[in-house]
C-alpha cells in the first residue's frame, strides 16, 4: 500500500481516537467533555455510531472502493457534528480547539478523498516517478 493510500486510513484513525477520548471524557464527567444529550439524540449513542461507522470505513479500506470512500465520507460528516465550525462559538472552544481542529483536518481529508480520490493517487503517483 502506497503512503498516499494510507492518509484516509491515518484520518480514520485520528477521529476514531478523537471520537473515543470525548466518549471516555463524557462518562468520566472529566472537563471538558459532551453534553450528554442534544435536541436531535443522547451524544452517547451518536458516538458509539460515529465509531462504528469510521471503523467499517477503515477496514474496508477508505481508498480501496466506492462503499470505502463513502463510508469514509460519512464517518467525516458525523464527527463534523462534534468538531465542526460551529464549536469556533462554543464557550469552551479554548480548552477544546486541539481535537476541533484536529477533527476537521481529519474530515477534510476524508471528504476530498471521496470528491478527488483518484488526483490525490495520481499527484502521489507523479511525485514517485519523479524521485
Amino acid at each position: 500500500m502506497h503512503t498516499v493510500d494510507r492518509i484516509p486510513s491515518a484520518a480514520l484513525a485520528s477521529l476514531i481516537i478523537l471520537q473515543s477520548v470525548m466518549l471516555s471524557a463524557l462518562y468520566a464527567g472529566v472537563p471538558p467533555h459532551p453534553p450528554e444529550a442534544i435536541p436531535l439524540f443522547g451524544i452517547a449513542p451518536f458516538l458509539g455510531v460515529a465509531l462504528s461507522v469510521a471503523t467499517a470505513a477503515l477496514i474496508i479500506g477508505p481508498g480501496a472502493s466506492r462503499t470505502g470512500r463513502w463510508l469514509g465520507c460519512l464517518a467525516a460528516l458525523m464527527a463534523l457534528l462534534s468538531f465542526g465550525p460551529q464549536k469556533y462559538l462554543d464557550p469552551q472552544f479554548a480548552l477544546i480547539w486541539p481535537a476541533v481542529l484536529g477533527g476537521q483536518i481529519a474530515s477534510l481529508i476524508l471528504i476530498a478523498n471521496l470528491v478527488v480520490p483518484g488526483r490525490l493517487r495520481l499527484a502521489a503517483a507523479d511525485k514517485g516517478a519523479g524521485s
